[in-house]
């Protein structure tokens, strides 16, 4: 396999014990930093898989900066805005952070759908005849300067008998597996757990920012009967599909929210700072009868503030709708490129932060022809009401990660230590904050 083996692997929670944990999500436009108390799940009502109930104790977030497309461009900013979101974090719950699960959103997210069959010769099928057709699988595949992130073995078969969820016990000539393995590229990935690394901070685990979106915001009928989700973020905007209960498929480009913020300040000749504004407070991708008749203040570069002018509405949809259907004809492309028309089902879920502009349900529906919905972090307590939204949803499902993270195959985990000689300016530090520089 050639696969680098360069993101450790997380033991998974133990179904009867409490435990705290620390996770940080590390995107183009923000970081965020949750601590959660996750207690053992006691209610038949929780969503398939999560064994704990996650009760959030501390939440920091900072504006990203040294991030550019989901991949690190500065570090000394994205090292700045890590210690900025994991301390606010750290003051809220009264706890210290020594260990943190991180997404990964860059490096070019990639599937791979490798299936193998193995030889059991009649006899019911034992733990190890699962790990070696699951082994088998991944001999298959593999691409020099990738990272594997995720093995999600997707079903078994017996002979004829296919879709088996645990073929253990069952008798057979000839054990059959299929396996979805999603990789990033290392030097991605590397650069990624460096930055958290220069903040005294282990990496316990990296999570497809996807994989993450999907576990915090599909209920179980979706991810068993089919779903694409669409998740925009800031730098990148991200497609995936579930069916049967799990992730099948993954895409990504780096088209974002960012874009169309830019869009705007480059159109009305304003501050990135405004034009953010402006898209927030009055921004839309969908026309409205009354565009015409509001009005928004805008202040250009280099002009009086005092003194705004007043544009129409219907010039500030008109930047960012073509945007907007840009990145989405993208998707649409994306998805029939995929091979995998029938998983999506016609539901489409949204979330990320760029997914709550004003109509995007709407033009999503119009472009993507399927059932579309606004996909919100679901069963977390303790979230603040301004989390409670789609720009947090891979936050959450990084907390819920650990409880499902015993289904993946054991990949081997030999993780290159980043010592403190690579990294510039590393050694000067002087204990685990400079607390002298917030």
């Amino acid at each position: 396999m050639n696969f680098d083996t360069l993101p450790p692997r997380l033991r998974p929670l133990s179904e009867r014990k409490s435990a705290i944990l620390s996770v940080l999500d590390i995107g183009t436009s923000k970081v965020v930093c949750l601590i959660a108390r996750l207690n053992p799940n006691t209610s038949s009502e929780a969503p398939r898989g999560r064994t704990h109930r996650c009760r959030i104790l501390g939440i920091g977030h900072q504006r990203s900066r040294g991030v550019k497309g989901g991949a690190i461009i500065d570090m000394d900013a994205i090292e700045d805005s890590i210690r900025r979101a994991v301390d606010a974090a750290e003051r809220m719950a009264g706890v210290e952070v020594e260990s943190v699960i991180i997404n990964g959103t860059g490096g070019r997210l990639g599937s791979q759908l490798l299936d193998a069959k193995v030889a059991i010769g009649g006899r019911a099928v034992a733990q190890p005849d699962i790990h070696r057709v699951l082994e088998a699988c991944t001999a298959h595949g593999g691409r020099d300067g990738r990272a594997v992130l995720h093995s999600l073995p997707i079903g078994f078969s017996i002979g004829e008998t296919r879709h088996i969820e645990d073929p253990r016990g069952m008798i057979g000539e000839e054990l059959g597996a299929e396996m979805h393995v999603l990789s990033c590229d290392a030097a991605a990935a590397r650069n990624l757990m460096l930055a958290v690394e220069r903040c005294h901070l282990r990496v316990d685990a990296m999570v497809a920012t996807p994989y993450a979106a999907g576990l915090s915001v599909l209920a179980d009928d979706e991810a068993e009967l089919g779903a694409a989700l669409i998740d925009m973020g800031g730098g990148t905007t991200t497609v995936s599909m579930f069916a049967g209960g799990n992730l099948t498929y993954v895409d990504g480009f780096a088209l974002g929210g960012n874009h169309v913020t830019t869009d705007i300040a480059r159109g009305l000749s304003i501050r990135l700072a405004d034009a953010e504004r402006l898209k927030t407070l009055y921004g839309a991708c969908m026309t409205s009868a009354s565009d015409e008749r509001e009005t928004v203040a805008v202040v250009q570069v280099g002009e009086d503030g005092d003194h705004p002018a007043h544009l129409p509405k219907s010039n500030l949809i008109a930047i960012i709708k073509p945007r907007v259907e840009e990145i989405l004809e993208v998707v649409r492309d994306r998805l029939k490129a995929s091979g995998f028309p029938g998983h999506a089902g016609r539901r489409i879920v949204l979330t990320g932060g760029a997914s709550q502009l004003s109509g995007m349900p709407e033009a999503a529906k119009r472009i993507l022809s399927g059932q579309v919905r606004l996909g919100r972090p679901l069963g977390v307590q303790g979230l603040p009401e301004s989390a409670k939204n789609p720009a947090f949803s891979a936050a959450v499902g990084l907390l819920v990660y650990p409880q499902v993270s015993g289904n993946e195959h054991f990949r081997p985990s030999r993780v290159p230590s980043i010592a403190a000689s690579q990294s510039p300016g590393y050694m000067g530090r002087v204990g685990r904050w400079l607390k002298s520089s917030f």
